[in-house]
């Protein structure tokens, strides 16, 4: 049965935009966290975490952009959150020493 148009996406913009978000944008948002994780904790604890919860995270951050009304808007998140782990990774291997 296919899917009732009027609850699909119009503009081919947003669709676009709603597509590369969950691809690109979750995936930079997902790699970023556990990197910020690894520069103030255990590094080779969490990358191996990461083979497993990185790809948890980041097929849940594609949803979250499907479900979004804006795909732009949740652009705008992505880079935001991915701004926000790089300088915690930033912070982390310039602070803290011990996790290595």
């Amino acid at each position: 049965m296919p899917a009732n148009p009027k609850y699909l996406t119009q503009s081919k913009w947003q669709r676009f935009a709603k597509i590369t978000a969950a691809i690109l944008g979750g995936y930079f948002v997902s790699v970023t966290f556990h990197l910020a994780l690894a520069s103030w904790f255990n590094r080779a604890n969490i990358l191996i975490t990461m083979a497993f919860s990185g790809f948890i995270l980041w097929v849940a951050l594609m949803v979250i952009a499907f479900l979004a009304k804006n795909g732009w808007k949740i652009w705008m998140v992505y880079i935001l959150l991915s701004l926000i782990f790089s300088l915690l990774i930033y912070l982390g291997q310039t602070y803290n020493t011990t996790a290595q």
